[in-house]
């Protein structure tokens, strides 16, 4: 229990840019340093924490946590993401307007920002990788990749949850047509 709390209190204190830059770190840390879940499980954990409520983080901490430990570890993985983000935001709110005055921390901040957006990239790549490479995930993600660019292109705000419902009846209604077929 300590070890998992500990391993969280790492991701949660030396990853920036939220839950989507955290991605790449929980995956090098659980999948292949501490072997806690196979590549297999580590998908379906990123599909689960992304489609339920909350921080995809403390999603997948609490998911991390259970598989390992039951609720116990559950509750010690899930406290050791958020403390460092509890703790720094607090501190920052303490003297926010004299911190975000100072140059160098706007410079840093870009300098984040920068490197946020390679972390989220490179987990979307090794995704996109790892994904099986049959028709159904292919068109799925093909169908919702060109409506994000389509979206993003023209401005139009539009939910990802509503994303995520898509893919998943896209997934159920193939599911059945080819169990259908199957059946035959």
């Amino acid at each position: 229990m300590l070890e998992l709390f500990l391993t969280f209190l790492k991701i949660g204190l030396f990853t920036f840019g939220g839950g989507y830059a955290m991605i790449a770190t929980v995956r090098e840390v659980v999948v292949e340093k501490k072997k806690w879940l196979t590549e297999e499980e580590f998908l379906q954990v990123i599909a689960i924490a992304e489609s339920t409520p909350g921080p995809i983080a403390i999603n997948m901490a609490t998911y991390v946590g259970y598989k390992r430990r039951g609720f116990g570890g559950s509750a010690c993985a899930t406290l050791g993401v958020i403390v460092p983000s509890l703790a720094i935001i607090f501190t920052i709110s303490q003297f926010l307007d004299a911190f975000m005055a100072n140059q160098y921390v706007a410079y840093a901040f870009t300098g984040i920002k920068c490197a946020v957006a390679f972390l989220i990239l490179r987990a979307g790549l090794n995704m996109f990788a790892k994904l099986d490479k049959k028709a159904l995930p292919l068109t799925v993600f093909s169908i919702v990749f060109v409506g994000l660019l389509f979206m993003e292109l023209f401005s139009i705000s539009f939910s990802s949850i509503v994303l995520i419902l898509i893919g998943g009846i896209i997934g159920i209604v193939a599911y059945a047509l080819m169990n259908k077929e199957a059946a035959k």
